[in-house]
């Protein structure tokens, strides 16, 4: 994910199977103001409490304009298309111009988890500017996520939930390749295993990727269309890969983007996602000894400096917690905390690398405030007078529900996970987070055959298929050398290729940056074709490479990371690509911070 695959809690990768301070794992906080509006329009649980879901797709203003939503009602079991149904709540921009009019393209965020609706809500007009004026944007929380109903939860409040994610204990410990702490995460497993089933009323199972595949071909078709136009990233690569696998024959356009290795996803390995994450790590050093004391507040002369550096402060935090109390927030630093921190900033080194930097620094001083802040940590939970409030609200277990339904099935065995687990810190360095994705799945109610492919079809257009992976992306060569260029942390650019052998005549466009997804590693070339494969079905030239807007990540300044800086970005743009650069800008700010996106940013793909 997060999408694909929030990181706003990571720790939420097995619903708060790993520890976070109480300040970093609050959910948005209640209030016993009753006149609360979202966007000056009513509660989230008025907008779509209001809305009544329909076969078809029944538009009505929300929020702000020019957005407006709809609930699309759907068989729950697609088996049983008589019984129970299930309500996808959609948001659309609609196109700007009726003029050659193309109908809708569908995105997702990734996650699993990731909400498409809040997505459109942050960063709607500037998709529609990458994509062009004639097209809906549109996107829809999944089945079980967010304002879908019937949704994934496993608790019976709030209250609950919070209480529950904050006593998790503190997060696995690798070294020398060996895995402690497996014991706690693996009992944590087993209570949300028992707690999905404890609220299940037979609804839990279809909660799959394979079934919202077809809820996308649902939307299209309620939309007056044959077949479907679309966007996804990290997860939303496999929820992309799928339904070509299903209907290759109802494509239009597809682009996925930070793609996910479906087989690897599927068989609930998780198994080569971080192939290329010490990569990006590695360049966070490189960067910041590059760079100098006055743009890199956590210089130091050699990168392997850095990096010593870095382990110490670790391994300092192991003995001594840093403790945090401001007039917002509080918490607690620990190594867990700084270990998520570091695997966080690899999403999107462009924004969060300078920033990471400059908490390190105060945090090797004793002031751990700056850290807690890069994870946008959120003012403590309060409960709320209306019981009801976040009846809409996205919750993290929906990644679990996603995930594990999808995958194979998890031995129920401790020793089984401790091998797993050891093999995995054996290989990468940020297996301690990693491993929880499998691990969270060891108890989980199965009910049904997992999706399993095979990820092969002669579409009916050819899919576009988007990785990152950089060697030559700085604006000077680096004076330390990089024995491996920086990639995507979680969506290795091999899992692209691997899955464009599937779909004849899929091409990979490659962005030669580091960060997770093209949104994360904005890039004006990158958008442009993207541009021309919606507007006119263009593909790249196979081995078509794009460089991306910021060249350095500890060269701009924070503040001017999200905005642009005209000393870094691409120049001799038209007014059309200063368009596109604009919108680029806009959406790697709010898309890249994971702020807005809580499936995108819960960690993972």
């Amino acid at each position: 994910m997060k999408s694909g695959l929030t990181l706003r809690a990571l720790s939420a990768i097995s619903l708060g199977l790993l520890h976070l301070p109480s300040a970093v794992f609050a959910a948005p906080s209640g209030s016993c103001d009753l006149s609360k509006r979202a966007n000056g329009t009513g509660t989230e649980t008025e907008i779509w409490g209001g809305i009544t879901p329909s076969k078809d797709l029944v538009w009505q203003p929300c929020y702000a304009e020019p957005f407006e939503c709809a609930r699309l009602e759907v068989p729950l079991d697609y088996f049983d298309p008589d019984g129970r149904k299930a309500a996808i709540a959609l948001i659309r921009r609609p196109a700007t111009t009726q003029e050659g009019y193309r109908g809708p393209v569908l995105f997702n965020p990734g996650g699993p988890g990731g909400s498409g609706v809040s997505m459109v809500l942050a960063t709607g007009e500037a998709l529609g500017t990458i994509i062009g004026p004639q097209f809906d944007v549109v996107s829809f929380d999944p089945r079980g996520i967010g304002r879908s109903t019937p949704r994934a939860n496993f608790f019976d409040t709030d209250v609950e939930r919070i209480l529950f994610a904050t006593g998790a204990g503190p997060g696995p410990l690798v070294k020398d390749g060996v895995v402690s702490g497996v014991e706690r995460v693996w009992a944590q497993a087993q209570l949300v295993g028992t707690l999905a089933a404890s609220h299940d009323d037979g609804y839990l199972q279809h909660i799959t990727t394979e079934n919202t595949a077809t809820d996308m071909l649902r939307i299209v078709q309620a939309h007056g269309q044959e077949k479907l136009q679309y966007w996804g990233f990290s997860y939303g690569t496999v929820l992309g890969a799928t339904f070509a696998a299903m209907y290759p024959d109802k494509i239009e356009r597809m682009v996925i983007d930070g793609v996910v290795d479906a087989d690897d996803y599927y068989s609930a390995a998780w198994a080569n996602s971080l192939e290329d994450s010490e990569k990006t790590f590695q360049i966070f050093a490189d960067h910041c000894a590059e760079a100098g004391p006055t743009n890199c507040p956590f210089y130091a002369p050699e990168p392997a400096d850095i990096l010593r550096n870095i382990t110490a402060l670790q391994d300092k935090l192991l003995a001594e917690p840093v403790i945090v109390k401001t007039d917002k927030f509080y918490g607690i630093v620990d190594h867990t905390t700084l270990r998520f921190t570091l695997f966080r900033s690899l999403y999107s080194p462009y924004l969060f690398y300078k920033p990471l930097a400059n908490a390190l620094a105060q945090l090797a001083a004793g002031n751990g405030t700056a850290l807690l802040s890069v994870l946008g940590a959120p003012a403590p939970y309060k409960c709320s007078c209306d019981e009801h409030e976040h009846d809409f609200a996205e919750v993290a277990e929906a990644f679990s529900a996603v995930a594990c339904n999808d995958g194979a099935e998890v031995p129920n065995s401790l020793g089984e996970l401790q091998d797993y687990w050891n093999k995995l810190a054996g290989e990468y360095q940020f297996a301690d987070y990693w491993g929880t994705i499998h691990a969270g799945c060891t108890n989980w109610p199965k009910n049904k055959k997992p999706f399993h492919g095979p990820f092969v079809g002669n579409t009916s257009f050819p899919i576009l298929l988007i990785g990152n992976t950089a060697g030559t992306f700085l604006l000077e060569p680096l004076q330390h050398s990089v024995a491996n260029p920086l990639s995507d942390p979680v969506t290795p650019l091999s899992s692209a290729k691997k899955m464009a052998k599937g779909f004849k005549d899929s091409v990979v466009l490659t962005i030669d940056a580091g960060g997770h997804c093209s949104l994360y590693a904005p890039s004006v070339c990158a958008s442009q074709y993207v541009n021309q494969y919606f507007q006119n079905g263009t593909l790249p030239e196979e081995g078509t490479v794009c460089e991306p807007i910021f060249k350095n990540s500890f060269l701009i300044p924070a503040a001017e990371s999200a905005g642009g800086n005209s000393s870094v970005v691409e120049r001799g743009l038209t007014d059309e690509d200063a368009k596109l650069l604009a919108a680029v800008q806009e959406v790697a700010g709010k898309f890249g911070s994971g702020s807005n996106f809580p499936g995108v940013s819960r960690r993972s793909l």
